[in-house]
């Protein structure tokens, strides 16, 4: 049995909602594949994706409002703008993989192209799992939903 929550708790206190509203739509996600394909500048975002300026712009802006990019002077022409991604949008990188796989083998059926491969030994990077405390593989019949409070009584009990 799944847990029930009344909506404006989830609302209230569910990280989901307020991640998919920082990061927008598709067009955001084109942008942050973007940077961390190592497009800085807005010109080279905005050929290499195809987007309008007036929308690019605007998810930039609001991506940088909610602090997944940094708005900085180029080093080398402090009149150009460089599109850089902080610590919390590098946290994205799971989950722009783990998207990604899902796209290859739900939506698409193929292997997306450049392959994303480790630096070290160019092998492809695995799929993204979600593990336990002690790293082993778990599927969805191995979790469940807990309350907090009811994890934090159940260590004070031990």
């Amino acid at each position: 049995m799944g847990l029930r929550e009344p909506l404006a708790q989830i609302a209230a206190e569910c990280s989901l909602p307020k991640a998919l509203e920082a990061m927008g739509e598709r067009w955001s996600f084109l942008i942050l594949r973007a940077a961390f394909n190592g497009l800085k500048h807005f010109e080279e975002i905005q050929s290499n994706l195809g987007i309008a300026r007036n929308i690019l712009a605007n998810r930039l802006g609001r991506l940088v409002d909610v602090g997944i990019l940094n708005r900085e002077p180029c080093p080398e022409d402090r009149r150009k703008i460089e599109y850089r991604l902080t610590e919390k949008g590098l946290d994205l990188l799971p989950t722009m993989i783990a998207l990604r796989q899902w796209g290859e083998k739900w939506e698409t059926g193929c292997p997306s192209n450049p392959v994303l491969v480790d630096k070290r030994d160019l092998a492809p990077v695995a799929d993204v799992r979600v593990l336990s405390q002690d790293g082993r593989p778990l599927e969805w019949e191995d979790l469940s939903f807990r309350w907090r409070e009811e994890l934090e009584e159940a260590r004070a009990a031990e």
